[in-house]
């Protein structure tokens, strides 16, 4: 048993030595890794000084580090799932501390947001309303502080490390309110609803590119993306099953069809599959101009697919 013991010590030490130094990696990455570490560390009240954290949401920290390891794989053996603060412990070691004797964070979460919950049904909600009432709530308030905090930099907009905060904060959100906030609208004047919406929505820093993507060109390199893949092969099939029934990744079977020809489902699931292309670059803002003739039916049909309104109007 003993050495059973100081085996398992020995893999644990290591397992532990080698997220932190993924971690060192990240950080210098430059390649968006660093973004994300930076929700990390904001998520898992990371001190300053890297020397440890107080993570008092587990389960808003074991999120982000899903998101994480989602979107750069070698974080992955630093992801497990035998209890609240197995992945903290293991990718941020033993300085780590966390407090075990709080109400769990999953019940706060929907306890906090029940109020948040009871409107999310409405439809047409004003974004300025849904923004306001988010503040008042202490949960949402939190989450929508870290969201900002990442997004609304006076520096240059970091598009990457704001998309990962608009995943994370809409992935911790009960779908009901993540739901409510999406959709949520503005009459055409009303200037502090727009601001609001904007705020909400991840604009102009997680959607809006100078100059703007051809909306070929997002497809593309969505389907370079592991993570980005799978969501759009998700949203392909929930919302657009005319597309994914006679010409799933064809292009020159899609060039035949027609925008005003393809139903969306706009069931359930499909409003799902959209709510998670957020933050993703499938909902920054595309173009179809200045492309050749012959590429512009196939870009008019994937602007309608990601950015009509058609599925929930």
């Amino acid at each position: 048993f003993t050495v059973l013991f100081i085996y398992f010590t020995c893999v644990s030490t290591a397992q532990t030595t080698d997220c932190l130094h993924l971690r060192e990696q990240c950080v210098n990455a430059a390649n968006g890794c660093e973004s994300v570490w930076d929700v990390v560390e904001d998520a898992c009240n990371i001190s300053v000084l890297g020397n440890g954290c107080k993570a008092e949401d587990t389960v808003g920290c074991n999120r982000i580090i899903q998101v994480l390891a989602d979107e750069y794989p070698e974080f992955k053996n630093c992801v497990c799932t035998t209890d609240d603060i197995c992945s903290i412990t293991t990718l941020l070691g033993k300085q780590c501390s966390t407090n075990k004797d709080n109400i769990s964070p999953e019940t706060k979460l929907q306890w906090g947001l029940s109020a948040l919950s009871k409107q999310a049904y409405t439809t047409n909600r004003s974004c300025l309303d849904v923004n306001r009432e988010c503040v008042e709530d202490e949960v949402c308030n939190k989450q929508l502080s870290l969201y900002l905090k990442v997004c609304l930099v006076n520096k240059k907009c970091n598009m990457e490390g704001c998309q990962a905060a608009i995943r994370f904060f809409y992935g911790n959100m009960p779908f009901e309110v993540a739901q409510m906030m999406i959709f949520c609208d503005c009459i055409q004047h009303d200037e502090s609803c727009h601001r609001a919406k904007e705020l909400l929505h991840g604009k102009p820093c997680a959607v809006t590119a100078v100059p703007p993507p051809s909306c070929l060109s997002v497809i593309h390199m969505c389907e370079e993306n592991e993570l980005c893949r799978k969501k759009y092969t998700t949203f392909q099939s929930k919302c657009w099953r005319h597309v994914t029934k006679q010409c799933y990744e064809d292009e020159a079977c899609l060039e035949t069809l027609l925008k005003d020809d393809m139903p969306c489902s706009a069931n359930a699931d499909c409003k799902a599959a959209y709510v998670s292309n957020w933050g993703t670059m499938l909902h920054m803002e595309c173009t179809c101009q200045n492309l050749p003739p012959v590429e512009q039916p196939l870009c008019e049909l994937f602007h309608h697919m990601l950015h009509s309104k058609s599925c929930f109007s």
